[in-house]
């Protein structure tokens, strides 16, 4: 499958800025371009990238003064096929966990776990370890928040989202990623590319997507807790703890 994919983002800047941008795809899917993905700027600019601490390609500028308009535009293969399920996938022991994989067990800026530790394992302490666990989790986030982009808010974290039963795609994703870590389940937060593809057409205008990422049976296996189904055609853009590490 070849997918077609782009944004056009202006930001308005009341004087020179500097910005760290998370607006290209990840290197994991650096070889399935068609065409180049490279961001164009209505401004004068010298961007620079550079990678961060979890493998983003990321861009550096100093926005002037007034409104910038960044673009880009690319073509990309896919296989087509909606995310996989591994229902058989194990959880690990805490202590079998690689090292590098720890730190997307702790708490951050949006995943408040201290704050829902005591709610998730009364909740969840009885589902299947592994992934019956994780879809449990999302069955659960999927029911309890009410998708609507009127009510987002930046400073929203995860308990926010569980107590205000609303949000935004960020939010099924913090709420979900922290259940996870509370069970002891590493999870990261993921953004990018999610068109309608195999679904319904939304006449809303598209924006970009944010699902997760858990540990499970030596790798990462996507899970949505906002559509809570498998979708076709996902572009990661970038990962991390949070949409604090991945902000676009």
């Amino acid at each position: 499958m070849i997918i077609e994919a782009g944004f056009e983002i202006t930001y308005q800047c009341p004087a020179p800025t500097p910005m760290l941008l998370a607006l290209k795809i990840h290197p994991s899917r650096q070889a399935d371009l068609l065409t180049a993905q490279t961001l164009a700027f209505s401004q004068q600019v010298q961007p620079r990238d550079y990678t961060d601490q979890f493998g983003n390609l990321c861009t550096r500028i100093v926005a002037p003064a007034g409104p910038t308009t960044i673009t880009t535009a690319f073509t990309i293969t896919d296989t087509g096929l909606p995310d996989a399920k591994t229902p058989n996938a194990q959880q690990h022991a805490v202590q079998d966990l690689p090292d590098e994989i720890l730190v997307f067990l702790l708490g951050s800026r949006y995943c408040d776990t201290d704050r829902l530790a005591e709610f998730a394992w009364s909740q969840f302490a009885n589902a299947p370890m592994g992934w019956g666990r994780v879809q449990a989790i999302c069955d659960f986030v999927h029911q309890h928040i009410a998708f609507d982009y009127m009510k987002a808010d930046a400073t929203r974290t995860a308990h926010g989202a569980f107590t205000d039963h609303q949000g935004v795609c960020r939010d099924f994703a913090h709420l979900a990623i922290t259940l996870c870590r509370c069970m002891n389940i590493p999870a990261r937060y993921c953004t990018g590319y999610l068109g309608e593809i195999g679904v319904p057409v939304d006449p809303a205008p598209m924006d970009f997507s944010a699902w997760f990422d858990v540990y499970l049976g030596g790798r990462w296996h996507i899970f949505d807790a906002r559509h809570n189904a498998p979708r076709i055609g996902r572009i990661l853009m970038a990962h991390g703890r949070d949409a604090t590490d991945v902000a676009l």
